[in-house]
């Protein structure tokens, strides 16, 4: 059975995780409103993970999707580290302040972290996605055994497949255009950066799986056009940062409505990993760093944040993790519930007109 008709959604929708800015309300609201909402906990404990699933099911009853993160471990490099931060120095100095002393791992691998793994096993979300991997057979066999349905983030037919071997429920197709940190399995190997029409057909042609389109989809047009290719569900993120239920801040917001929405940029500076962005200061510095390489993630974004910290003090907002996809320029400004509402309209007006037409052929 398919998502979609599995918890009944009444428009093929799924709104991506976005973890720090989709928040349990915002979640919540997309849900109730008929699609699926998301919470991301990839940037967070296992406590901050039970209380946000608790707090989305006090809001909703309807399903939801937890996303984790499933990274390989961090290799700490001190030399590499005391470079980068070296590199950083005179930022920090512009600001009045130094960069860390040393950097930590600020994040845990879900592959590494069975605190959340007890979490997800007792509280038995309805979905469980993963990004950045995969986790064990075992685990996998753990949770479907809770009777959670499962995804995975995919940026090649080679991970399509990977994701298909291991009895994943539905793939994530995450097209160059997405937002927010790109899903490859191994930031170090070639990418081919396909877009999501391409990368969708392939995994419709070549992979069993259903089939979650993501990637610069802003609209009913988009998520139409997405099934169109074969998809079962669109999945959207970036159209949902500028609703008042995300954590985004004020200059996140404004920053979504000004130039740097037309220039997204890829780049691994922030954290460590690819990752789009709104193009702003911190992207900037892709024209400077020459052949040197961020650690690992997550330990430079432990640099990131620190220094988006030490700005931010002074009224700087250009060092923030602003990610954003290409569509950004598309965003719209509306409660979560209103905007999944409109999705629908455009999304039946499209595929009603796309009827007409086929009917009118010769």
């Amino acid at each position: 059975m398919s998502l979609i008709n599995r918890f009944e959604l009444s428009v093929p929708l799924i709104q991506a995780p976005m973890a720090g800015v989709a928040t349990p309300s915002l979640a919540a609201a997309v849900s109730e409103a008929g699609a699926l909402g998301s919470i991301g906990v990839g940037a967070t404990d296992a406590a901050g993970a039970r209380a946000m699933i608790e707090e989305v099911r006090i809001r909703t009853t309807r399903a939801f999707n937890v996303n984790v993160f499933v990274h390989a471990g961090a290799k700490a490099d001190l030399s590499r580290e005391a470079q980068w931060l070296d590199w950083l120095a005179p930022l920090f100095a512009e600001y009045g302040t130094e960069p860390p002393r040393a950097l930590r791992t600020i994040y845990k691998s879900f592959a590494d972290d069975p605190d959340m793994v007890a979490v997800l096993l007792d509280l038995a979300p309805p979905v469980v996605s993963f990004h950045f991997g995969l986790p064990s057979t075992d685990l996998l066999s753990a949770l479907r055994a809770r009777g959670i349905y499962l995804m995975a983030t995919a940026t090649s037919l080679d991970e399509a497949h990977a994701i298909e071997a291991a009895g994943i429920d539905a793939v994530v197709a995450q097209g160059i255009e997405a937002g927010g940190h790109r899903g490859v399995f191994d930031p170090t190997a070639p990418d081919d950066a396909l877009g999501m029409f391409a990368l969708t057909r392939l995994l419709v042609r070549k992979n069993s799986l259903p089939v979650i389109a993501a990637g610069g989809i802003m609209d009913g047009a988009g998520i139409a056009a997405a099934l169109d290719l074969g998809a079962s569900a669109a999945q959207l993120g970036t159209a949902f940062v500028a609703c008042p239920e995300s954590a985004a801040d004020d200059a996140y917001r404004a920053a979504l409505t000004g130039a740097g929405a037309y220039h997204t940029v890829l780049t691994s500076l922030i954290s460590g990993r690819p990752a789009r962005a709104l193009a702003n200061r911190f992207t900037a510095l892709s024209r400077l760093v020459d052949e040197r390489r961020p650690p690992d993630y997550p330990i430079a974004y432990d640099a990131g944040k620190a220094l988006h910290a030490a700005a931010k003090a002074q009224g700087e907002h250009g060092f923030g993790a602003q990610w954003a996809g290409q569509g950004a320029p598309l965003s719209r400004v509306m409660p979560a519930a209103a905007l999944v509402g409109v999705l629908r309209e455009e999304f039946e007006l499209r595929r009603m007109r796309g009827s007409v037409e086929r009917c009118n052929v010769p």
